[in-house]
Order: structure tokens, then sequence, then C-alpha cells
């Protein structure tokens, strides 16, 4: 009797490792260009050397919340999506678009309801986190980028909450939406939506927009000296074209020295306002004390000033040499005797304070994915 040969078992398939994020992911990438188990690096960007502890002794992130890549991810998220108006038809980014330097467009945006604006322009965003003491807005009204969150939201031209529920309604309207249970699963470890929690998911994500990427800081990468004087920012730049050097030099040296003292308020290598500047005589006896952006990008932005007045940046420096008004809020360093200064620029000078401020222009930044819409629309 033969015995038969036994018929081989069949070699199992090896079954790939888990993460953990499968389902998850699956989920998320039905709405979002999003991988969960390869977040973008918003924590730990390459900065030059310039960003040191001068830089970010200027830094307005909590001590107990870093950025980081998780918590930005999701607040890119938040950013983008246009289910944080009543109706679904504006986003944080309908008013700070990435092309322009997370600036608007416009003078005034137009808010959920369309047909409304909002009473003034949009800010820029780029190295928002470089000012201290971290107040938000023109009027400095919200106390951190963390309180600015809510107020759009509840605007009742801008996202229209307040009319309509409130933030309660808000909450309720974003666990219906598939996405957020998993994203906000994924990233505090159980599904609970809260205002708290989305207010420092999109303070991560605009701390994160850090501007080090210009021609402006191309140049002065090739000079920066830590040791030297004035940490070498009152030296020629290496590509910069006569008119480009003339306006850095106005730009950096102060009024007592030949220059127009705008690095006074708007402090190199961020740009961002310095915090103990007040306001610049926009309209005579003005009272409130406005704040600025940073001024990276500058040269993309289409309107200028809190109420988007100047349309051209010829304009801004027009008003700085020859324009500001007296009042109680105007900053002592665009005064003169107890008058407000006049600098009394040549057509050139103006023309090169120009060109300089459009070398600040950053085209990684309005271009960089990781800043981008994540949405599959």
């Amino acid at each position: 009797m033969v015995t038969p040969t036994p018929t081989p078992a069949p070699t199992p398939t090896p079954t790939p490792p888990t993460t953990g994020n499968e389902d998850g992911n699956a989920i998320i990438q039905a709405y979002l260009r999003l991988d969960l188990d390869a977040l973008e690096n918003y924590s730990a960007p390459t900065l030059p050397a310039y960003y040191d502890n001068t830089a970010f002794a200027l830094d307005n992130t909590p001590n107990n919340d870093p950025v980081s890549d998780d918590l930005a991810m999701l607040g890119r998220v938040l950013f983008y999506d246009t289910a944080l108006s009543v109706n679904d038809s504006i986003s944080c980014a309908s008013c700070h678009q990435q092309q322009f330097g997370f600036d608007d467009n416009e003078r005034f945006s137009e808010g959920f309801a369309g047909g409304a604006f909002t009473g003034a322009h949009a800010m820029r965003l780029g190295n928002v986190r470089f000012y201290q003491p971290g107040e938000m807005f023109w009027d400095r009204r919200a106390d951190s980028v963390e309180d600015q969150a809510t107020q759009p939201i509840l605007n009742p031209v801008e996202m229209g909450w307040v009319d309509n529920g409130g933030l309660a309604a808000l909450v309720t309207k974003l666990q219906g939406l598939e996405y957020y249970p998993v994203l906000f699963d994924y990233v505090f470890g159980d599904e609970a939506i809260t205002m708290n929690r989305i207010e420092r998911a999109l303070a991560n994500f605009e701390r994160a927009m850090i501007s080090t990427d210009s021609r402006w800081d191309r140049a002065y990468a090739q000079v920066f000296n830590a040791n030297a004087q004035n940490r070498n920012l009152n030296v020629n730049l290496p590509g910069f074209s006569a008119s480009e050097n003339r306006g850095r030099q106005l730009f950096m040296g102060g009024p007592n020295n030949g220059g127009a003292g705008c690095s006074a308020c708007h402090q190199p290598p961020t740009f961002a306002l310095s915090a103990n500047s007040r306001s610049n005589g926009l309209d005579a006896g003005e009272t409130t004390i406005f704040k600025s952006p940073s001024l990276k990008n500058v040269g993309l932005s289409t309107n200028f000033m809190h109420d988007g007045r100047f349309d051209s940046l010829l304009d801004v420096i027009v008003h700085y040499d020859e324009g500001i008004q007296a009042g109680p809020a105007l900053d002592n360093r665009l005064q003169a005797g107890g008058a407000p200064r006049r600098l009394n620029l040549s057509v050139a000078d103006r023309q090169a304070l120009v060109d300089f401020l459009l070398t600040l222009t950053d085209d990684t930044l309005t271009t960089d994915p990781k800043f981008s819409d994540p949405f599959i629309r």
C-alpha cells in the first residue's frame, strides 16, 4: 500500500504590522490629504542661526503648550474648515490666505452671509508668535493667540455663531462631522471637542508659521555675526541692489544717524512689533494703542493699516515721512520736540524703503504644503 504524499500546507501570508491608525486614517483620508502615521514637521523647523535666544525671548508660546506636530495638524484642519461658519461658507483661511502671506487681498473681508464686511483689514499671520506680550488684533483686545481664535467664530459678521447658538452649537456641529472625533481622539486621547482644545490647535498652527526664507533672510545669513556690532544688521547685504541696500540702511538706522528708525519698532530678524510700541499717528487725537503684524510678506499685501486705508507701500512710507498726526497714543519714537516727526525723505529714499520691504517676501511660507488647505474638495 502506497502512502499518499501529504499536501503541503500553504505558507501563511505575513500580516503587516499595524500602527493603530488604520481605521482612523481611512476615515481621515476620505476628507483630508493627511496621514496620521506621517505628520508634517511643525514643532522643530530648521531655523537660521540668527533665530536664537534674542528672537525667542519674544516668543508668546505658553511654556506648558509648545507647538506640536499633532496639535498643529489639527489646527490646520480647523483653519481651513468652512464648517466653522454657521452656513459653511467661510473659514479662517478665507480672510488669511496663504498666497498673500496669510493676509486678505481685499480691504475688508466679506462675512458669512455675504454683502456684509468686517470693519478692519485682516492681519498677516507669519511670525505671529514673536510678539510680546502676545495680545492680538489691531487694537490688542485679545490677550493671546488662543483668545483671538474664538472672536471671529462668534462675530455676527464673520462666522456668525453669536446669534446662532454660540460656541456650544459650533461644538455640536463639529461632533457631527466624521473626521473630528477621529482627529481629537488622535491628538488628545479622547473624542471630546472643546473650545479650549480648538483654541489651542488653531494657535499651534498659527505659531508654526515662522518666516525665514525671504531674500533678506538669505542675504543676512551670509553676514550674520552674533558678536558683531548690532549683529551686522547695519552692513550692506550681498545680492541687494543699491536701492535695496539704501532702504536697508534707512530701515535699520535711527533718525539721529541718517536713518528712518523703522527697526526700533519692527524688530529684525522677525520684523514683528516691539512690545512697547504705541500708535503710529494715522489720525489726529488717536487714543487707541494699535499694534501691527510682522512685516514679513508685507509686499504681498494690497491694503495697509488697521482700516486698510493705504493701497500701496509707497503710501505707507509717505505717511511715516510727512503724515504722522499728534495724539495721546502716539509713539514717542515718532515724535521730535513734542511734535510729530518729519523725516524729509527724498523721492529716491522713499522708493528705497519700498524696495527694501519687498525683500521681506517669503515665497516658501506662501507655498509650503504643510500650511496649505488639507481638504479634498
